[in-house]
């Protein structure tokens, strides 16, 4: 067998080599399984060890402050929601299935289920180089069939990409706004269909948690018992090294790239946008990188004006 591997810069899971990688790993066979079945599948299943009471506490702390469905960045509330996000399993993890350093950069706190449509995270959270980006979910209570679980299509997150510009829209036109969405939504809906993806729904216990890849499609199932809640925490992760946008509002071809400047919210740390290894001038938010290009260009202007004179 030829063992010869390139080293991509891009996750080893989504790499040409990543078959030659995992058998010349150090990983145990069972960590090796783990991994692969992340590569395939797009998602893994674990325990995070938590204690229960950090869960219950979360959800006693948290209630008082719905005034939606959801609350972002819950650990300015509670630190609890940080000691989640950083759970030490779950960064073991990920750490082996992205080899590069993860940093929780978003939370989302449930009381009842969201029953979102269908979508994957890299349309919000997208990076250069690609793909280093996951969600962990985490049930804080049991949830079954009947109080909105999670669903999923395993192995969607090996369809192509689709940006706005697929879909014949222009994300930077409305940067910043969701108005272009629901036309996302609605393909997203017949992809999944055309393409025969499979759905599965998460049926899981309190503390079990669900790591999925930025690109596997996902959403939340209908509540069927009224009055059910759904606790739960989601926590969006980046990795070291990359630079972050939104593909949403973005137009990459016209050098409309809507950046973002993702805090580490167990540091408090703000994270230096870098592409191949060197930073990136750091902004939030949507500027055509030709500014950037006629500014340099303007002062080496002056410079040489100056040096002539």
């Amino acid at each position: 067998m030829n063992t010869t591997v390139y080293p991509m810069n891009q996750p080893w899971i989504d790499s040409p080599f990543f078959e030659q990688e995992l058998e010349q790993s150090v990983l145990d066979e069972n960590t090796k399984q783990l991994v692969k079945d992340y590569a395939e599948k797009g998602y893994l299943i674990l325990d995070t060890e938590l204690p229960e009471s950090t869960f219950d506490r979360i959800v006693e702390l948290l209630k008082p402050h719905y005034t939606s469905p959801r609350i972002q960045d819950a650990w300015n509330i509670t630190p609890l929601v940080r000691e989640v996000a950083g759970c030490p399993k779950i960064f073991d993890m990920l750490r082996i299935l992205y080899r590069r350093e993860p940093f929780p950069f978003q939370t989302l706190n449930f009381q009842v289920g969201s029953q979102q449509k269908t979508h994957s995270d890299a349309i919000h959270f997208s990076s250069i180089p690609e793909r280093f980006m996951c969600g962990v979910w985490v049930a804080l209570e049991d949830i079954d069939e009947s109080n909105g679980p999670l669903h999923y299509y395993p192995g969607s997150q090996k369809l192509p990409f689709f940006n706005m510009a697929d879909l014949g829209l222009s994300g930077a036109q409305d940067a910043g706004s969701y108005v272009q969405y629901a036309e996302y939504e609605n393909f997203v809906q017949k992809l999944m269909i055309a393409t025969g993806q499979k759905k599965e729904v998460f049926k899981v216990r309190k503390g079990q948690a669900l790591i999925w890849s930025a690109t596997l499609f996902h959403g939340g199932e209908p509540i069927l018992r009224e009055g059910a809640s759904r606790h739960s925490q989601v926590t969006h992760y980046y990795f070291k090294d990359c630079m972050y946008y939104s593909p949403l509002w973005s137009d990459l071809p016209i050098e409309k790239m809507y950046m973002r400047r993702p805090v580490n919210i167990l540091t408090g740390e703000v994270i230096e946008n870098k592409y191949l290894s060197k930073p990136v001038m750091g902004r939030t938010g949507f500027s055509p990188l030709t500014d950037y290009k006629n500014q340099l260009e303007d002062t080496l202007r002056k410079l040489k004006r100056r040096l002539r004179g």
